[in-house]
């Protein structure tokens, strides 16, 4: 396989669509209708998402860029309309890929309207191979579909916490083609040739929770996995991780506070619940309040931080042994087998 030839890329950021990225409704027969005849336009992003892809977009003084890959549900179809939403927004891609929807329909797989590991799983390792070997990635999904098991189970491929028996078999567990068993089979032999001792490219896991699900919900798939009430929280863990500066932080801020979608009071309640799941930790609220300090008499934004993390600081309610740290190969088929009992797949 060709590999993609960029002396630049920092980091690599897939990101879902639908729920993700676009706050897109279908739980009614009239918003699915809708949907194909929506203009770029009247697309809405789900709070925060514009803003937050593009700090992680932004170039760098050193000249490096982020690689930005979309794996979406979405039909074909609307590739146009989407492209287009994405240029209105800002957005620069490297991958763009959409389900062949029509094509399933026509080939009479009406199973795979809806399946989504065996759509999605193959075109991550597919892309993988063809990206330098020490790139790390994260990972945005969101909780209404399968997003947190399909992201684990890539994560834990390309680790070599698990292999393709297991792959092959969360596969025919969900009916996925041939063409996607020998698919994966072919990258993951790829993968496995270039793997290095220790290697975890996956460094986050980020399931926006739409529906509202509690966070404990998705303990099972281990620290990596973040669920996030909204993307102030995702700024606040990357920048945990050193993946955007304080700078990103407040700009991601202000927009929250700018389009009146969270109150500082709420602000500072959603930066209390990411500090006490583990993934903020003292030191790091000490380097953003420091950060922040200079600013915080002229920006709103660097007053909501400069507090958070002081009443943070201040209570010191901390759970340093909630950071993110490897975990064993976790038992997928079980874990499907209990998200078909929930979503009713």
């Amino acid at each position: 396989m060709d590999q993609v030839v960029h002396a630049h890329w920092r980091h690599v950021y897939r990101w879902d669509l639908d729920k993700t990225y676009l706050d897109t409704r279908f739980e009614t027969l009239s918003e699915l209708v809708k949907i194909p005849f929506e203009r770029a336009e009247d697309k809405v992003n789900v709070p925060g998402s514009a803003t937050l892809l593009g700090e992680l977009g932004r170039p760098q003084p050193d000249g490096s860029n982020s690689y930005i890959a979309i794996v979406s549900g979405s039909p074909r179809q609307m590739r146009e309309v989407l492209e287009e939403k994405l240029r209105l927004d800002g957005v620069h891609w490297q991958e763009f890929h959409l389900k062949p929807q029509l094509r399933n329909l026509r080939q009479g797989r009406l199973r795979a309207l809806r399946e989504q590991v065996g759509y999605k799983l193959p075109l991550l390792l597919e892309s993988r191979c063809r990206l330098d070997p020490d790139l790390a990635e994260t990972l945005f999904g969101d909780d209404a579909e399968v997003d947190a098991l399909v992201y684990s189970l890539y994560a834990d491929l390309l680790s070599g916490r698990c292999g393709l028996k297991l792959a092959d078999q969360v596969l025919a567990e969900v009916g996925a083609t041939m063409e996607a068993r020998r698919s994966c089979e072919q990258s993951l032999g790829h993968l496995e040739g270039q793997r290095k001792a220790g290697s975890d490219p996956v460094e986050t896991i980020f399931i926006y929770l739409d529906r509202g699900s509690p966070p404990a919900l998705f303990a099972p798939f281990g620290p990596k996995l973040v669920p996030v009430f909204n993307y102030y929280q995702a700024a606040l863990v990357l920048f945990a991780r050193g993946r955007i500066d304080a700078g990103s932080v407040l700009r991601i801020t202000a927009a929250f506070l700018a389009a009146d979608q969270c109150s500082p009071q709420e602000l500072a309640n959603l930066f209390q619940d990411i500090v006490r799941r583990g993934h903020l930790p003292y030191d790091l609220m000490e380097q953003l309040a420091l950060a922040v300090h200079d600013q915080k008499e002229g920006l709103a934004s660097a007053q909501v931080l400069w507090a958070s993390a002081q009443r943070m600081l201040d209570l010191a309610e901390l759970n340093s042994d909630a950071r993110v740290s490897p975990s064993d190969s976790l038992d997928y088929l079980e874990l499907l087998a209990r998200l078909k009992t929930a979503r009713g797949l």
